[in-house]
């Protein structure tokens, strides 16, 4: 299917996305010195790109602060960016999700001729939840298949992948509600992106002038 006859299939506005790293990082970036790098883990969960939390300042800093992993940054900071989604595989949408859902029963087709096991979703060795599988080795390979599927029959490629991602611990007895829930996008078109920024603070003097 040509993409091109999708027209309400993303948000096409811009959107503010924030990524944690190391301020030193975020500081080349915004000064123009060195382009924000694209993440190609086999686990990474949306496949390969750039990734943001969609409006979402306070998880990219928990994020900095606390890398999964044993990884550590030394300055954690926030990284603004604006950018819009294009042609976007977006995965609040259920014409996305049964394409993805697609895409896995071709994976495994062709990892069974082979007699080969599929890539899992896995916590990180040693984590005290085995339910968090946030190495997300099978994920990571669906999407990228359907990406590759895409360039090998001409059509349109998707220029970001956005999901909503219900993680964490319920907020109180019997939520609905996850105290990590967040939107990620990976943004696999650089450019999408239409510029960095310095994330600032509220003016807390504006509502006394007012």
């Amino acid at each position: 299917m040509n993409n091109s006859s999708i027209i309400y299939s993303s948000d096409q506005g811009l959107l503010l996305g924030f990524h944690g790293c190391d301020q030193s990082i975020r500081d080349k970036i915004i000064n123009g010195q060195i382009m924000m790098k694209a993440s190609h883990n086999n686990y990474d969960w949306l496949g390969s790109g750039m990734y943001f939390w969609q409006n979402n300042h306070a998880r990219a800093m928990d994020f900095a602060k606390n890398p999964p992993g044993k990884s550590k940054i030394e300055s954690p900071s926030v990284l603004g960016a604006v950018f819009s989604l294009g042609n976007c595989l977006d995965l609040t949408d259920k014409s996305y999700i049964d394409r993805v859902r697609k895409s896995y029963f071709s994976l495994k087709a062709t990892f069974s001729e082979t007699n080969t096991p599929l890539p899992k979703n896995r916590p990180v060795p040693g984590s005290p939840n085995p339910n968090d599988k946030i190495l997300r080795g099978l994920d990571c390979s669906v999407i990228e298949a359907l990406h590759l599927n895409l360039i090998k029959k001409g059509d349109i490629p998707f220029d970001t992948v956005r999901c909503v991602f219900i993680e964490g611990n319920p907020i109180y007895e019997d939520s609905g509600f996850y105290d990590q829930t967040h939107i990620q996008v990976c943004v696999r078109n650089p450019n999408c992106i239409k510029g960095f920024f310095l994330p600032r603070n509220e003016d807390p003097e504006w509502s006394k002038a007012a």
